[in-house]
């Protein structure tokens, strides 16, 4: 974390570039892609006046038939949306966290849950076959330990959505998300995009209040990261700011909604400030 830490003040005083523009879609993309959404369970549904999928993917750009990476799908909320979505002509990626990664949680990474993320990328694959149906796009699945070398300059998009955290949390014991940028660079076309969603503590906030390990980065942080990673800052967009989510120090993500986990006097509390506020930055390989 130390070595973004003057860019990133650099970044906050001085500002930078606040284009929203990105790659428009067409109408039929868009509208294919309002269809899909509203065909999600309810369940799903119920959480898009949080998420904005709509709004977030076509800010990014994301078209039918691109290769996208999408990095921590973890259940498939967005894969389940990206797999119709990409089409026949499409390819989607999952990518998990290194395996070396998985023990810095502590006890609850247990020998049996580590063997699960051993298992992770064939079961994803198994998995997108229920949520592409048919017409859906091709999937396969790595850890950015592992990513193959046939994909080098061969990708569209990088999603990072509420990804990012931990990897920034545990960078200084293994480089894990100086190696996720780095691997980012590497398998994408020149030009193409990384589009991230995450939990965002104020700039006014102690850095270490937002060291990952709450769940909160900063925003200078991500584009000073992003700026020594090679990349270019195209843009942001406030569709998923939350200004009632205003973290103290004791105060981490969870604490909100879906997962709740706070005391039971806490909990309508947290309930009624809703999900977390969230910085939606666009970049480009240069």
């Amino acid at each position: 974390m130390k070595r973004f830490a003057l860019l990133a003040a650099a970044i906050f005083l001085h500002g930078c570039a606040t284009d929203t523009t990105s790659t428009s879609l067409t109408t039929a993309d868009k509208q294919r892609l309002v269809e899909i959404t509203q065909s999600m369970p309810a369940e799903h549904q119920a959480r898009h006046n949080a998420r904005h999928p709509v709004e977030t993917l076509e800010f990014f750009g994301i078209k039918p038939g691109d290769t996208v990476v999408e990095a921590l799908p973890g259940e498939g909320w967005y894969s389940q949306i990206l797999f119709p979505y990409l089409g026949k002509q499409g390819r989607l990626i999952g990518v998990d966290y290194s395996l070396t990664m998985w023990p810095e949680f502590g006890a609850w990474a247990t020998p049996e849950f580590i063997d699960g993320r051993k298992a992770w990328p064939a079961q994803w694959a198994v998995d997108a076959k229920t949520w592409g149906g048919a017409d859906g796009a091709a999937a396969e699945a790595y850890t950015f330990a592992n990513l193959p070398a046939e994909l080098t300059g061969k990708v569209d998009a990088v999603l990072f959505i509420r990804a990012l955290h931990n990897l920034a949390r545990f960078d200084a014991k293994g480089n894990y998300l100086t190696q996720a940028l780095a691997e980012t660079h590497r398998v994408l076309k020149p030009g193409g995009v990384v589009g991230i969603v995450q939990h965002a503590m104020s700039e006014d906030k102690p850095d270490a209040w937002a060291d990952g390990s709450r769940g909160y980065l900063k925003r200078s942080m991500l584009i000073s990261a992003m700026t020594a990673a090679g990349f270019e800052f195209v843009g942001e967009n406030d569709i998923n700011k939350n200004p009632k989510d205003n973290p103290q120090a004791d105060d981490n993500v969870w604490r909100l909604p879906p997962s709740l986990r706070t005391s039971d006097e806490q909990k309508a509390a947290n309930q009624a400030i809703g999900e977390s506020n969230r910085v939606t930055l666009l970049f480009r390989k240069k």
